[in-house]
């Protein structure tokens, strides 16, 4: 038995098409987006970020965040 394959590029394409007319085009992005890897080096970022400030920092800092977007 041969079995042909098809380039990768074409089966996504097809599979998107199948997705988007099953399940519409907002839930294709959806599901798609949950396989991204994203970018950057996270751990480096958030070193950088909160490098000088303490846990009573951040967890004022949050909560003010909280109170202010109910208000």
């Amino acid at each position: 038995m041969n079995i042909v394959t098809k380039p990768l590029n074409d089966i996504t394409k097809e599979a998107i098409m199948v997705l988007n007319n099953t399940i519409g085009l907002a839930n294709t992005l959806r599901f798609i987006n949950q396989f991204s890897t994203g970018y950057g080096d996270y751990t480096e970022e958030r070193k950088r970020i909160f490098e000088n400030m303490e846990l009573d920092d951040i967890v004022a800092e949050i909560k003010q965040k909280k109170k202010n977007s109910k208000g």
